[in-house]
């Protein structure tokens, strides 16, 4: 499984920008993408998660103001933050929980991170 994340960059306080995570794997399915930020100093931290069915989740910090979704079309993810605020400045990954239905293998791969910036 590889994992491309883009879509970061500089945005003032209460703006919106709009992460994609491209998945491409080769025998193996994914059942679920989450997004993660790590600022500086700090753990990093699950974001959000949407499921091979469509199930989403949220962390409390983000509930209302981030939206994950998916087009399976161009294998892409999103992940939607509006009203960004200086908490939310940090490097977000995406990561995807893969099994091989063939042997039961099973992992979690990771992106790049793409940097998020809220500042005036």
């Amino acid at each position: 499984v590889q994992l491309q994340a883009s879509g970061g960059g500089l945005v003032q306080p209460g703006g919106s920008l709009r992460l994609s995570c491209v998945a491409s794997a080769n025998a193996v399915s994914i059942n679920a993408i989450e997004w993660y930020q790590q600022a500086p100093g700090k753990q990093r931290e699950l974001v959000a998660t949407i499921t091979s069915g469509g199930n989403t989740q949220y962390a409390d910090s983000v509930k209302g103001r981030f939206t994950v979704s998916r087009d399976n079309s161009v294998n892409t993810v999103y992940l939607q933050m509006n009203n960004l605020g200086p908490d939310d400045a940090a490097v977000y990954y995406c990561a995807a929980d893969w099994v091989n239905y063939k042997d039961w293998a099973a992992g979690r791969a990771w992106g790049r991170g793409t940097q998020v910036t809220v500042s005036s």
